[in-house]
């Protein structure tokens, strides 16, 4: 129950949503408001298919690739240590514009790469390679953890709204410290698996 517990909150990070939210105004503020929330509904759908994909043949994807557990846990770590540092220092260059008016994203950049990006899908590779047994365990906690995104994303309005870009910044910064955290978890557990052979 508790690798449940930190699947969810760990997933939940790496999606990003309060991190994601100016972006996703950004690309969808010249789509008209019920439009946006059908493109939104249809990205998050696409993502959410992508990463359990992921989930159910990355111990597949692992074993084809010859990789062991050590190594997916210590570059696993590494990566979410940058995206982090990303989250806490992040650059003021924007990526990611709106769309010329009329046009809508499909699959890229909205349910590629900022809800299922390299990181979640990689982080579902190890988790599976991890926990190969409680499958269902981390099915249940994608679906949370996804919920939670979709849910803060569909009120992209309101939180803006409440928290401010200050607030947002703030929020997002605090789970960067905590992805930090996490981060250096797995990285040290990989190192210490690794010293075991």
């Amino acid at each position: 129950m508790t690798e449940m517990f930190s699947a969810t909150v760990l997933l939940f990070l790496i999606m990003d949503p309060l991190g994601n939210l100016p972006i996703f105004m950004s690309v969808l503020k010249h789509v008209d408001p019920k439009r946006r929330r059908v493109i939104l509904i249809r990205e998050m759908l696409i993502a959410l298919i992508l990463m359990l994909i992921f989930l159910f043949a990355g111990e597949k994807i692992l074993s084809f690739l010859n990789l062991r557990t050590e190594t997916v846990s210590i570059s696993g770590g590494i990566i979410l240590f940058l995206i982090a540092i990303k989250m806490i220092f992040p650059s003021h260059e924007s990526t990611t514009s709106g769309l010329p008016a009329g046009e809508e994203p499909f699959l890229v950049p909205l349910a590629i790469p900022l809800v299922a990006g390299p990181s979640i899908l990689a982080t579902l590779m190890l988790l599976s390679h991890q926990y190969p047994g409680k499958l269902s365990h981390l099915t249940l906690a994608l679906f949370i953890a996804w919920g939670l995104s979709m849910a803060i994303l569909m009120l992209s309005g309101m939180f803006l709204r409440l928290l401010g870009d200050k607030g947002v910044n703030a929020l997002e910064r605090l789970m960067g410290l905590i992805l930090i955290m996490l981060a250096t978890q797995m990285f040290l557990d990989g190192i210490r698996a690794y010293m075991k052979l």
